[in-house]
């Protein structure tokens, strides 16, 4: 593998939106490279408003920023909370990126979502496509925002000769994730279905056909992938983050009961919205970089699962309670 553009050891990263999944993941993969890593709570630092964002960094003078930091949810919460979605991401990355360029950081990564491609973006979709058409409607809210960062470090790059570079991962899922009912993802909401149904007895209804195809990606991987272009990429386009392979959502949801143990019936429910037919993102920009997915679908989802029970056992609830985690 060629030499790192960015060695890590020695530096200072702050890892903005640590308690979130992404977050934890990359404070767990940071730990092994040598460098000191920063990381603030957001009950005293509102990542949202400027004066303070600069304030702390100037305070604390990071050589890299990894900007993961997000108000985020799955296709109910977009529908419930658009204002949210856009302002708070559009004042996240504006606050962290001005704030990143003013006290002089030398390298940023910023964190997006396969939502900003058009709805009907080719499969497998590379970089190129961003901007080729209408955005799926039941995400676009969080996907101006995404393209917006995306934006805001291009335009910093070329204007302030600012070393900041963005990726865009596909659906993350593992320890970490947010399995409330009203605000989760597809994997753990339906982890948390399941795992409910075990107990209380079925049938588990799903939302949806059944049949859009999604990519899944363990955040473990993503945050290797992510340390990785840290360290061995810089360049002006953003580059896709994903595990080079889709299932159908009736596929996972029958994997996830195979996995969690629950041999009752699945109730797939048409009313309800299926989001984008179609997505699994072109990876062969990262991989001509020397990264490759290790985590298995199959283990990663079990793993996520063991993580669930063992949080839920904690927390005295046996399994089938809401664990919520924002970035």
């Amino acid at each position: 593998m060629a030499e790192p553009v960015f060695a890590l050891a020695g530096r200072r990263v702050w890892v903005a939106g640590h308690r979130g999944m992404v977050g934890s993941a990359l404070v767990r993969r940071l730990a092994g490279t040598g460098c000191t890593i920063l990381t603030v709570d957001r009950s005293r630092l509102d990542l949202r408003r400027q004066e303070p964002v600069e304030r702390w960094l100037a305070e604390q003078r990071p050589d890299a920023v990894i900007l993961a930091a997000a108000t985020v949810g799955g296709i109910l919460a977009n529908d419930r909370r658009p204002a949210d979605f856009l302002y708070d991401n559009l004042a996240i990355a504006q606050a962290v990126i001005e704030g990143a360029r003013r006290a002089g950081v030398r390298r940023l990564l910023f964190l997006g979502s396969t939502c900003i491609y058009p709805r009907s973006a080719a499969v497998p979709t590379p970089e190129s496509a961003l901007l080729t058409g209408p955005l799926e409607p039941t995400n676009e809210w969080y996907a101006i925002a995404k393209i917006a960062g995306i934006k805001l470090c291009q335009a910093y790059r070329r204007q302030h000769g600012c070393d900041f570079v963005s990726a865009m991962p596909t659906n993350l899922y593992g320890p970490g994730d947010n399995f409330d009912a009203l605000g989760s993802h597809v994997v753990p909401a339906l982890l948390a279905k399941f795992a409910r149904a075990t107990v209380d007895g079925g049938p588990v209804e799903i939302w949806g056909s059944g049949r859009p195809r999604r990519e899944f990606l363990h955040v473990d991987d993503c945050a290797d992938a992510c340390i990785h272009l840290l360290q061995h990429y810089s360049g002006e386009p953003h580059v896709n983050v994903g595990s080079g392979a889709d299932i159908s959502i009736a596929e996972l949801a029958h994997l996830i009961a195979d996995v969690v143990g629950y041999r009752g019936a699945l109730r797939f429910d048409p009313d309800k919205p299926d989001g984008a037919p179609h997505r699994r993102l072109d990876g062969s920009v990262l991989e001509g970089l020397g990264w490759r997915p290790r985590i298995g679908l199959r283990e990663g989802l079990a793993a996520t699962y063991r993580w669930y029970r063992e949080t839920a056992r904690h927390r005295g609830d046996g399994g089938g309670a809401a664990i919520t985690e924002r970035s």
